[in-house]
């Protein structure tokens, strides 16, 4: 029997309507599917501009968790709206051909107030703020969120002389209306127009139905400024505009972007072209352009005018650069590693014969294996494991994975359901937690453990201004404890942890996600909802 494809969507009229062209494109190719509206956090926030929100991705987050929990087998997106790094395990199926990439002004009565002073346009994208006011500095810019049909009408209402739309959205649904302005001036944002499909990518038939999808140029020219935009460092924080297209004349391709200030008062333009197939560096070569131009040091102006620190988190566990950058400058956050990991010398008896069924629940317990065996002493026939980035490390480090689950419990269930030699070898911490291995030993199965590493505490006295901690683990929990109260909001990384900390904290936030990046979401929205 065919599979049925689900396609994850929003539920606005207009992403509905990208929603119905893939569908209808795939059935073209054969391929039978269903709509799944699911909405967004951008869909649920209207009362901040989408620049203040401060979220990755805030009109697709919802639509990746569901992908990645198996509630939909594709998403389609606004390419525009996609963050330029998509989570692990989720790919671009396709871009398809692209529709009108231009901005659009909608205007309330007559084109008069351009030459006055005192003109009012609304719109809630920082780069069409910043370009409106860097060619009409006196203006006032007014946010304007909501779906397409929310803005039009939020015109109507409000004592506005115009505002900016995208063309393709109004044009896709039928709303564009007679009057509107073309702004030919206005550099689009990277991608804007295009229709992204997204699927997860070990999912070959869904893959090879997308692909069928794909417009190989479209492809290739919003690649080019996603990546100027990726380089630059903006996402949706920074005023950045960027437009390729190829000229089937000369088969070049032409390139324009921009970087302004937040308040339009300066800004740093590059156009450049390149020839198909030699297009690899066009994107770098214009990053570096506005950079050594004094992009990165406008960029932190703009930051620096707006480092007021409204909110202090502190971290269990330290973060890189990349992870602390998720985060606006508008909350602090500190880190230590609370848990200390000190590899134990595992005894060579254990390699010695096959190992039939093993157990490893985390990333430290394959290090710990690796630090007293090589890949090829290892001797494991089926291995079992929690977590997608344990499963990752085991499969680039040590060999296949039998079966992962998202945590031990799940494991548990399903060892107790499918093993056929009721014997596993669990390698683990002195500190593990008690549920995999009661639970697996409830059903007659026998558990050989073997303590791969010790976890140490380490804690230490956090600022009494942090109001939210990050926590890994229950372990991570325990440390904590040793030095500092609780009259704080507890950041899990997990329901297990979660639900250590609910035995000490008494406002407990879990991650959709058990990621870092997902944490540090979570973050961000409890503090900006």
């Amino acid at each position: 029997m065919q599979k049925i494809i689900r396609i994850g969507t929003r539920e606005s009229q207009l992403a509905l309507w990208q929603a119905n062209k893939v569908r209808k494109e795939l059935a073209e190719l054969g391929y039978e599917s269903e709509i799944v509206p699911i909405k967004s956090t951008g869909d649920i926030i209207l009362d901040k501009p989408l620049y203040e929100l401060g979220i990755t991705g805030v009109f697709t987050k919802n639509l990746d968790i569901a992908m990645l929990n198996g509630d939909i087998d594709i998403a389609v997106h606004s390419l525009k709206d996609v963050p330029t790094v998509l989570p692990e395990g989720i790919v671009q199926g396709a871009v398809l051909k692209r529709a009108n990439y231009n901005d659009i002004l909608v205007l309330k009565d007559t084109e008069e107030f351009f030459g006055q002073p005192n003109g009012v346009i609304a719109t809630g994208s920082l780069r069409r703020k910043a370009m409106w006011l860097n060619r009409y500095p006196t203006h006032k810019v007014v946010d304007l969120r909501g779906n397409v049909n929310t803005r039009l009408q939020k015109l109507q209402d409000n004592d506005w002389n115009g505002a900016v739309f995208a063309a393709a959205g109004l044009e896709r649904i039928g709303k564009r209306p007679k009057g509107a302005i073309n702004l030919s001036w206005m550099i689009p944002a990277p991608a804007q127009g295009a229709i992204m499909v997204a699927c997860l990518e070990n999912d070959q038939y869904v893959k090879d139905a997308c692909e069928q999808l794909n417009h190989y140029e479209t492809q290739v020219c919003v690649g080019i400024e996603r990546e100027f935009l990726n380089l630059l460092e903006g996402g949706c924080t920074a005023p950045i505009g960027a437009l390729a297209y190829v000229d089937e004349k000369t088969e070049e391709i032409n390139f324009k972007g921009v970087l302004l200030k937040k308040d339009g008062s300066k800004k740093i333009t590059v156009t450049k072209t390149a020839k198909m197939g030699r297009h690899r560096y066009l994107a770098k070569d214009c990053a570096d352009y506005v950079i050594n131009r004094g992009g990165k040091e406008m960029m932190l102006a703009d930051m620096e005018g707006e480092s007021n620190i409204n909110h202090k988190i502190f971290s269990t566990k330290k973060l890189s650069e990349a992870q602390k950058d998720i985060l606006p400058n508008t909350i602090g956050v500190e880190d230590s590693d609370f848990i200390k990991i000190r590899f134990n010398r595992i005894a060579p008896k254990v390699m010695k014969d096959e190992i039939e069924n093993v157990i490893i629940t985390s990333q430290n317990g394959v290090e710990a294996i690796l630090n007293s065996f090589t890949k090829n002493e290892i001797k494991f026939k089926d291995i079992y494991c929690v977590g997608r980035r344990t499963k990752k490390l085991i499969e680039s480090r040590i060999g296949k994975v039998t079966h992962v689950a998202k945590n031990a419990k799940k494991l548990a269930e399903y060892l107790s359901e499918n093993l056929k030699n009721k014997e596993v070898t669990y390698f683990c911490s002195d500190l593990r937690l008690d549920i995999l291995p009661a639970y697996l030993q409830m059903k007659d199965i026998v558990v050989n453990e073997v303590e791969a590493y010790k976890t140490m505490l380490s804690p230490e006295k956090i600022d009494d201004e942090v109001s939210g901690v990050l926590f890994y683990s229950p372990s991570g929990i325990d440390s904590y404890l040793k030095e500092n109260d609780t009259d704080k909001t507890a950041f899990c990384i997990g329901e297990t942890t979660a639900k250590a900390a609910r035995n000490h904290f008494e406002n407990v936030q879990v991650a959709n996600l058990p990621s870092v990046e997902s944490l540090l979401e979570l973050v961000k929205t409890h503090y900006n909802s």
